[in-house]
């Protein structure tokens, strides 16, 4: 699983999530982004290109070393300053209320102990700041829920621990955020696979 974790994975994510189809998600969740940003999964920088005008530094965080190599091209070519910070969204290396927004797109599905990185957002994100999100996840219909469990083993096996079924806003209010606004619908691709929660939640 080394290389193809570290080698291969990181570079079938990259051209996965830089389609334009899911662009439209991370554009939709950045309305509104401002100032200093902390992002969990930064991954090859495919959020670039959808940072508003209005955000001034990014903290990349991502344990995929080669994301910073497959990022080059996007970093280059925007004019946001961005810092790598650390590996693991579980244990952000910021000091408290440093940031004044975080984002996190199509990142929660993957990481292992959610609470524990919504925890440090929590930490690290200003009171009255705001953590913007687009994210795969638990469909409203029973029938899409079914076949969501019954993938989730193999897709953490395939995706290095990418889960299908987690209910994002459900999460996030139990780790003390406050939904400001929520949307959710089926993108492209099949509806296991494809259903996006996206929106804002603020920290009290």
């Amino acid at each position: 699983m080394g290389i193809y974790r570290n080698q291969v994975l990181p570079r079938i994510i990259d051209k996965a999530c830089s389609l334009s189809t899911v662009g439209r998600w991370r554009a939709k969740a950045m309305v509104g982004l401002a100032g200093v940003v902390v992002e969990p999964g930064f991954g090859s920088g495919t959020n670039l290109p959808y940072y508003p005008d209005e955000v001034t530094k990014v903290y990349a965080v991502d344990p995929a070393v080669l994301g910073r190599k497959l990022a080059a091209k996007r970093l280059a070519e925007s004019s946001v300053d961005v810092e790598f910070v650390g590996l693991d969204g579980q244990d952000i290396p910021l000091p408290d209320n440093s940031c004044d927004a975080g984002l996190l797109t199509f990142t929660l599905c993957t990481i292992p102990e959610p609470m524990v990185a919504l925890s440090e957002l929590r930490r690290v994100i200003k009171p009255g700041g705001a953590l913007h999100f687009a994210e795969h996840g638990l469909a409203e219909s029973p029938s899409t829920q079914r076949w969501q469990y019954r993938i989730d083993p193999i897709q953490k096996r395939l995706f290095d621990g990418c889960h299908v079924s987690r209910n994002h806003p459900e999460l996030l209010r139990q780790a003390g955020f406050e939904i400001d606004w929520h949307e959710s619908d089926y993108g492209d691709g099949p509806s296991a696979w494809s259903y996006i929660h996206v929106g804002r939640a603020i920290n009290p």
